[in-house]
């Protein structure tokens, strides 16, 4: 696995985790983008959307539009991965007990 590669997987397990960690299982684009900043990856909006899209295909998530704003939902299968119920393929594997 390239770093790029891995450093993407990472992106994607710690919006999974922001979004489990969410009341309702949501959050927009802006913060998850500040959510990725704070463990290391600055990164700039599209970065984060694609992220978005391969857990959207993955079946993670379900994105909507509210205006220009990306907003992420937390799905089954996103939530199974966060908790080691399941593992998605592209996202890194949850280290026991977090």
């Amino acid at each position: 696995m390239s770093y790029a590669d891995h450093a993407a997987a990472d992106c994607r397990l710690i919006i999974l985790k922001a979004l489990a960690g969410e009341t309702d299982h949501r959050l927009n684009e802006t913060l998850i983008q500040k959510i990725l900043e704070s463990f290391g990856h600055t990164k700039p909006r599209d970065y984060v959307r694609t992220q978005l899209s391969r857990l959207e295909n993955l079946g993670a998530v379900r994105l909507s539009a509210a205006g220009s704003v990306l907003v992420a939902e937390l799905l089954g299968p996103g939530l199974d991965h966060v908790e080691r119920r399941a593992l998605l393929d592209g996202v890194l594997k949850p280290s026991p007990g977090t």
